[in-house]
């Protein structure tokens, strides 16, 4: 199927008219569900969480460094594990202290690829090697987007591109430096370099596939091609940068930087098939009002006041078939998905609702009966959660294996 096939729409469904009808009213902005002394207990009780986890993680990071002289191939495989840690945690996290609503939709390209789990969970079933795209949105993007690698169970495999003073950013900036993301300081003569040197990581194979068939490691790399989050600021400079270049603005998104992008993809040319592109919408703001106004890190976590639902659409592109020899011609072609993005916008803004070609393809046995009407349309809704609280454990078990272990030695000597 080639990628215009793929995006071809199909009549919507009866279903999937009747949910579009019953989500016609723009959304209102969620009210404060704490006041100011539950905001200082959560406040309290969520940072001890955060804090106490990202001090264990850094500590099982420093334990097993050793292993890179060693064995590279053990210590890649360790760092991942303190990945799927920190997802662990971010997922708690939210679950916990900021029950969020997920909704999922996509087009004819990722068909059988997104589904409900055993326990009523979304389950996405995409590829082992992908570079993942998305509008950006708010700073929690990236939490939700590594959400989607936890339902793939790739949430020990991503990485991320992102601003080089968070490396700066005490014990987790320098656990991010463990988990091989790539900082960028957004000057390309010096980020160039940098970007190569962790590009050719990714294309050497340490830790063995997940399936048979690839001869590389499992990675999801994750890069926000608008370079930074939409705003009043960064959409009016946007948009006075596009004017001088002859750009019509965008209604909804910030116009995207094609270097970056254009390089990644040339450097992974070969050993990654697809480009997973998300677009991202937030219900609470009204229409024309950015999310970040609505939804920052204090009013998701400490006040309680997570978005309504977050809305992700997903469709794939094959990176065969993306102009990669010629980068104004891929500035072309990028600017044209992010029309097509403002599109999807658009027809959320209208109707609460991206468009779906999903209908008759989820797996949804154990889906509750609201989750069953919204399958039936099309969509997948589950809230972000974890599988079950044991998963937690996997957190603290290296550590208390040390202990046990000093306590064995300990008394074997004596």
């Amino acid at each position: 199927m080639s990628s215009t096939e793929a995006r071809q729409r199909k009549p919507p469904t009866k279903e999937a008219t009747e949910l579009q009808k019953q989500s016609t009213k723009p959304p209102t902005e969620p009210g404060l569900k704490h006041g100011i002394a539950m905001q200082i207990l959560r406040s309290m009780a969520l940072a001890t969480w955060f804090n106490s986890c990202m001090v264990l993680i850094f500590i099982t990071q420093l334990v097993g460094c050793p292993l890179y002289l060693i064995h590279r191939s053990w210590y890649y495989s360790y760092m991942a594990y303190t990945k799927q840690n920190f997802g662990l945690v971010i997922t708690a996290l939210t679950e916990w202290g900021s029950p969020t609503l997920f909704r999922v939709s996509g087009d004819a390209s990722v068909r059988g690829q997104v589904h409900l789990s055993e326990d009523g969970m979304l389950q996405t079933d995409f590829p082992e090697r992908l570079v993942m795209i998305a509008n950006h949105q708010i700073y929690t993007d990236w939490i939700y987007l590594w959400w989607i690698a936890y339902t793939n169970v790739m949430h020990g495999r991503i990485f991320i591109i992102l601003k080089d003073s968070l490396k700066w950013i005490p014990i987790m900036g320098q656990g991010m430096m463990f988990y091989g993301f790539i900082f960028l300081a957004r000057k390309w003569l010096s980020d160039k370099a940098r970007i190569e040197y962790r590009l050719q990581k990714l294309k050497t194979k340490y830790m063995g596939a997940k399936s048979d068939g690839s001869q590389y490691d499992p990675m999801w790399l994750l890069i926000f091609p608008e370079g930074t989050n939409l705003s009043i600021n960064t959409k009016r400079r946007s948009d006075a940068f596009g004017a001088k270049q002859g750009l019509a603005p965008l209604n909804h998104q910030i116009l995207p930087r094609s270097t970056g992008l254009f390089f990644c993809l040339q450097q992974l040319r070969g050993t990654v098939e697809w480009i997973y592109d998300s677009t991202i919408a937030y219900e609470g703001p009204p229409n024309g009002v950015y999310p970040d106004k609505f939804f920052t890190l204090r009013s998701t976590y400490m006040q309680g006041r997570p978005p309504t639902s977050v809305n992700m659409h997903w469709r794939r592109f094959a990176v065969s078939e993306i102009p990669l020899d010629d980068q104004p011609e891929f500035e072309e072609w990028l600017r044209a998905r992010w029309t097509e993005k403002d599109q999807l916008l658009d027809q959320y803004w209208e109707t609460g609702r991206f468009p779906s070609d999903l209908a008759g393809s989820i797996n949804a046995k154990n889906a509750t009966p609201e989750q069953k009407v919204a399958v039936d349309a099309g969509y997948v809704e589950s809230y972000v959660r974890l599988h079950h609280w044991i998963e937690l454990g996997q957190i603290f078990a290296v550590l208390i294996g040390l202990v046990f272990l000093c306590k064995f030695v300990g008394s074997w000597l004596h």
